[in-house]
């Protein structure tokens, strides 16, 4: 019995140690994660949630690089006589992460185009066409582990003067919260 115990408690500290090994030299990895925010400014945009998905590569341990995507989903609101309908946010933009430990706290941003998807008009009672899309910005701080990431973000999508009613500028942004899950792809 004594040694079946000592061979059970063998492997596990063999498995413990190679999935630690593992997992220290995961570089490559899926990123998906959900968020949920307020329109910042709300002018045409009560709230917003999405989802991301992202592809990292640690460059270094405490550096990250990728691409990113998703979608979110801006609830369109009541303005100035204007009924604005809802609008997506598609981005494909490059990811950038900065880890100074192994775990704890870490910022980085998204940055490329956000394309904007829905009703091809601003408002259901107006007659000016919504912009295609434009500048897309994320970025966020939070806190990390091998597995996940909870973070703060600000996402905006810079249209210009573009889908501008009067008396309401057009806006797709949000200050919201977030997480996602780490899938590691191996070396």
């Amino acid at each position: 019995m004594k040694m079946l115990k000592q061979a059970i408690l063998f492997a596990g500290i063999f498995t413990a140690g190679a999935l630690s090994a593992q997992s220290a030299q995961m570089n490559n990895m899926i990123k998906v994660g959900a968020n949920v925010g307020l329109a910042v400014p709300s002018d045409n945009t009560s709230m917003a949630v999405g989802v991301d998905v992202a592809y990292q590569n640690l460059i270094t341990p405490g550096f990250g690089l990728g691409i990113a995507t998703g979608y979110t989903h801006y609830f369109g609101k009541d303005n100035n006589g204007y009924s604005n309908n809802d609008v997506g946010v598609v981005p494909v933009g490059a990811l950038i992460r900065i880890y100074p430990k192994q775990t704890g706290f870490y910022f980085g941003t998204d940055l490329g185009y956000g394309f904007l998807v829905g009703d091809n008009k601003v408002a259901s009672n107006a007659s000016l066409d919504r912009p295609d899309g434009g500048f897309y910005i994320k970025p966020e701080i939070g806190y990390h582990n091998q597995d996940w990431n909870f973070f703060v973000q600000y996402q905006k999508v810079f249209v210009g003067s573009k889908g501008d009613l009067p008396n309401q500028d057009y806006n797709v942004g949000n200050l919201g919260v977030g997480f996602s899950y780490n899938i590691p792809l191996g070396k």
